[in-house]
């Protein structure tokens, strides 16, 4: 028995194994891979719309988005919370994770609510009243930005959107939407992982295992999401402008921010979690209250998550880039 060639071939195999882990720890792969399979799912009438129906979406995408959120939440300690210690960093984590971020879609469905396509622009306001990704914790830390902040503004943020949310909402949409099946979906959403985390936050979790299960359930959405979009029967040009108010919203909001703070002389640390909160937006929470509360506003969704999509590319390639980092706090240094 040639016991070389055994090891040889265990060797490959780990070394495939541990290459495919990667990948899946990437959001920014799984992301473009999402993105990539939901296209193909949709445009080629692939997607199983007869077995996942309306209903059945909107249950699934709930289901998934709580346990991701429990997770991902349970990762954060509710610590360092005192308004009067920490109230500039809590201000700040309000004010660009949730009023500034929502300036540009709510402005964009107010541009278009007298037109034919006001229905399908009520996803602008879904996008404008959830808050910001739950990893943007994570990614501050992988990206040397500052995890005290990016915890504490979390929390703050995640427990006024129970609020924020069915205001938002409520001021854009009125009477068009159940306000009190808005209130309790938000609860189910947001209300339930918070309680549910801190019953987690001793459990050891693998930050492996974590990220490629939290990356997994991202594929699984968006794929759900943009896969049974229906494009058809909207006209070029809606598209096109739901493109540019994404791309403001996420390439705009996320380099203006960079540009504004590196200027006031702003640490890496700081900058990269600021930017984080004000670019990148918790697409699940939006894809979950529009399924279940105004299905056809997700057409803007659904666009503006292949845009949310390339910006986590630019993020992690260029604008984040090892490169530009190092040299960033060696300067700071």
């Amino acid at each position: 028995m040639n016991y070389l060639s055994i090891i040889d071939k265990y060797t490959v195999g780990y070394l495939w194994g541990m290459k495919i882990v990667s990948l899946l720890s990437s959001s920014a792969f799984m992301m473009m891979a999402a993105m990539i399979v939901a296209l193909i799912t949709n445009f080629g009438g692939l997607f199983p719309s007869d077995v996942l129906n309306a209903g059945l979406r909107s249950n699934l995408t709930i289901l998934t988005l709580v346990i991701m959120l429990t997770l991902s939440m349970s990762r954060i300690p509710m610590a360092n919370l005192n308004p009067f210690k920490y109230g500039k960093s809590m201000a700040r984590a309000v004010i660009l994770g949730m009023v500034v971020a929502a300036i540009i879609p709510l402005a964009g469905y107010f541009i278009l609510k007298d037109t034919e396509y006001v229905k399908q622009a009520a996803g602008l306001v879904f996008i404008a009243a959830t808050p910001f990704a739950g990893s943007v914790l994570p990614l501050s830390i992988i990206l040397r930005g500052d995890p005290e902040h990016a915890a504490r503004g979390t929390i703050v943020v995640y427990i006024l959107s129970l609020l924020w949310i069915p205001f938002i909402v409520w001021l854009a949409l009125g009477d068009s939407v159940d306000m009190e099946f808005l209130v309790i979906t938000v609860i189910e959403l947001i209300g339930v992982p918070l309680v549910l985390s801190r019953l987690l936050t001793k459990v050891k979790i693998s930050k492996d295992v974590l990220a490629v299960f939290l990356n997994c359930c991202i594929f699984f959405m968006v794929w759900l999401s943009v896969g049974a979009t229906n494009f058809a029967g909207n006209a070029m040009w809606i598209f096109i402008v739901f493109i540019i108010i994404a791309a403001l919203r996420s390439f705009g909001l996320g380099t203006g921010v960079e540009i504004v703070e590196k200027k006031a002389g702003i640490h890496w640390g700081q900058r990269v979690t600021d930017i984080l909160m004000t670019s990148y937006k918790n697409k699940g929470v939006a894809i979950a209250l529009c399924v279940a509360l105004y299905p056809p506003g997700m057409v803007a969704i659904a666009t503006s998550i292949l845009v949310e999509i390339t910006w986590v590319a630019f993020m992690d390639s260029v604008l984040f880039s090892k490169k530009r980092m190092e040299k960033e706090l060696a300067s700071e240094a």
